[in-house]
């Protein structure tokens, strides 16, 4: 593996888990006010604690089945409960359990020297069904859908249920940055990998724009000018908004009143579009407005991270945020690939 190829994995991993640990403990604040007022302006990893007071889950609700449904594990007794922190017991600078299942599918990539959807699918449900592999409080809807799913017997590459979450979209980077210099190949094996938790038309139409855009900028393309030509051609949905018109309105006037900060891919991954247009050539600055911005801020920052880190590489991060992750991604065990160059 070139150190060129090696280091441009690396530097996307790092935005991915950069954007979302830096978010973490704000995660899902939709009172922006009550994010301030706990935590000021988050511009450093920080440790979440409780009352949260923006939490659902009071009245969030997930009942295995049977055992092989069972994945709350000893998490299930804060369920229901009002004012919990949905990742109350990460530390500062750890991520969340959407990331940290990337770190299994990096290893099925390295192990196979391809994309095994059967071998990700087996790590997943060991990971989430034994006990004490994470530390997250929250699973979210995708997870608990497939599960249900799984401990009632369907075949695990039909369990995923149609979703709309950017949360979804951060497992697929992996894929795309393995085949990065295989389009075709690329967006193959990352919209597969997507439907086995996030099928449906509406995470189809995101993934193809976030591969696509990931795919010309790890292939050289700087990050604006891959923006500016998916703008352009105006072939999918999610990007027809007037986002350079926006450009010189305050974040807060953007990312709230014009797209939801909820985790709903018609609004997030336009946001996502919009910060990454305005701050492609300053990676501290924007994710430290999206996290300050708050709701589904860490989709948002692992996706925004991504991004920065293949555009510009891990210099435009603060070193105190490389070496402050808990638990950063692992290197991508690339083939022997042909020379990394522009291919569109």
């Amino acid at each position: 593996m070139t150190d060129l190829v090696r280091l441009k994995s690396r530097n996307t991993f790092y935005g991915l888990c950069i954007g979302d640990a830096l978010a973490m403990p704000v995660h899902w604040y939709y009172n922006r006010q009550a994010l301030n007022a706990d935590y000021g302006h988050v511009t450093d990893y920080l440790t979440p604690r409780n009352p949260h007071p923006d939490s659902i889950l009071w009245r969030s609700r997930y009942e295995a089945p049977n055992s092989k449904g069972e994945i709350l594990h000893d998490q299930a007794r804060y369920w229901g409960q009002k004012g919990i922190h949905y990742h109350q017991f990460l530390k500062k600078g750890e991520n969340t359990l959407n990331v940290k299942i990337c770190r299994l599918l990096i290893e099925s990539l390295n192990q196979n020297r391809t994309y095994d959807a059967d071998d990700f699918l087996r790590k997943y449900i060991a990971f989430m069904t034994t006990p004490g592999n994470h530390q997250d409080t929250y699973i979210e809807e995708c997870h608990r859908n497939f599960f249900a799913n799984y401990a009632r017997g369907l075949p695990p590459f039909r369990c995923g249920v149609e979703e709309k979450h950017i949360g979804g979209l951060v497992g697929m980077v992996p894929v795309v940055v393995f085949y990065f210099n295989r389009p075709e190949k690329a967006r193959r094996a990352a919209l597969e990998h997507l439907a086995l938790t996030h099928p449906g038309p509406k995470m189809a139409a995101a993934g193809s724009l976030i591969i696509d855009m990931l795919l010309k900028v790890l292939n050289g393309v700087p990050l604006k000018k891959a923006i500016t030509e998916e703008i352009e051609k105006q072939q999918n949905p999610l990007v027809g908004h007037p986002f350079f018109k926006w450009l010189e309105d305050p974040d807060d006037g953007v990312v709230g009143p014009r797209f939801s900060t909820a985790c709903y891919v018609e609004d997030s991954i336009p946001a996502v579009v919009y910060l990454a247009l305005k701050y492609h050539d300053q990676p501290e600055k924007a994710l430290i407005v999206n996290t300050n911005l708050g709701g589904d801020n860490a989709g948002r920052g692992s996706i925004l991270g991504a991004f920065l880190g293949a555009s510009g590489g891990s210099a435009g991060f603060p070193r105190r945020w490389i070496e402050g992750l808990a638990e950063p991604l692992p290197d991508i065990l690339h083939r022997e690939y042909r020379r990394v160059g522009k291919y569109f």
